[in-house]
């Protein structure tokens, strides 16, 4: 599989779902293993706090800060995590509904 990366650097990447549930479907993810968030640590709260600042200088170049966007994170089965690497989802382009599921 080729990946074309949006952004790229020592602690995380970024790139297109391949799933799409919206016009802009991004996953911003760890370089570093982290199954899910119950396995967080504080020693990971540094890359954390650099996927949710990443995901927010994706959506202003993208154009979506004014508009609006979602950020999420699924943990485990019932919390819909499919892919047990935590990763963020970024999602714009349309109108986001409440409840989500």
């Amino acid at each position: 599989m080729n990946v074309d990366f949006i952004h790229k650097d020592d602690q995380i990447v970024a790139f297109k779902d391949i799933n799409p549930q919206a016009p802009t479907h991004l996953l911003i993810v760890p370089r570093k293993h982290i199954a899910t968030l119950n396995d967080l640590t504080p020693k990971e709260d540094e890359i954390i706090g650099a996927m949710i600042r990443r995901a927010s200088l994706i959506a202003k170049e993208l154009g979506h800060n004014k508009k609006g966007y979602r950020t999420l994170l699924n943990c485990n089965n019932d919390g819909g995590q499919t892919v047990f690497h935590i990763h963020l989802h970024l999602l714009a382009g349309r109108p986001m509904n409440w409840p989500p599921g």
